[in-house]
């Protein structure tokens, strides 16, 4: 693909891939897809629906859809898909409150949302649902300080999904900071 002033960078994050032996997706169909479609500098990070690409924001934004469909048709099963753009990835880094408070990254997780909820809906949220754990809404984001670990954790994919009337996928610290790593070094060319 050439003319990097007309496309960009982003990173496409699918809910439930590769999770406990269901909905088996084998990443080199999933980067395929990708390619099919005509995005550039396809790269996939582990096993769990983790895909860094280069697009024209056009294609972009039709990624979601077209990759839920064409997952749905080849391998049986929903999956939902969240694209952030390389910048807001790293804005997301930047602000994230847990970690500035000093929490550890061990602790640390990203719920990223399909789409943006509404006010009311954040609102309507139980801020003491599952303490210790603790999270804090922006924009399209969930940020976690989860100090028991995601599995024991009360604020749960369903809870979200089910109070913020969108899909969530949540990532650990250390899988937002190697897809930011990726998307930085797609954008610079390396």
């Amino acid at each position: 693909m050439s003319g990097a002033k007309t496309t960009g960078v982003y990173v496409a994050l699918l809910r439930g891939v590769n999770v406990g032996g269901k909905h088996v997706l084998p990443m080199k169909h999933l980067l395929a897809m990708f390619v099919d479609l005509g995005c550039a500098n396809v790269r996939t990070y582990i096993q769990s629906g983790n895909v860094v690409f280069q697009a024209r924001p056009g294609l972009a934004g039709r990624i979601p859809a077209v990759i839920a469909e064409t997952v749905s048709d080849r391998f049986g099963f929903k999956a939902s898909v969240a694209t952030r753009t390389a910048a807001e990835l790293g804005e997301i880094v930047r602000a994230n409150p847990f970690l500035r408070a000093g929490a550890h990254e061990q602790a640390l997780h990203v719920g990223f949302l399909v789409d943006r909820p509404s006010a009311a809906q954040v609102a309507a949220l139980d801020s003491n649902r599952g303490a210790p754990d603790a999270f804090e809404v922006r924009g399209r984001e969930i940020y976690l300080h989860l100090p028991n670990g995601v599995a024991r954790s009360k604020l749960t994919n369903a809870y979200f999904d089910a109070k913020l009337g969108t899909t969530c996928t949540v990532r650990n610290w250390r899988t937002v900071l190697k897809l930011l790593e990726i998307a930085t070094a797609t954008s610079t060319g390396g």
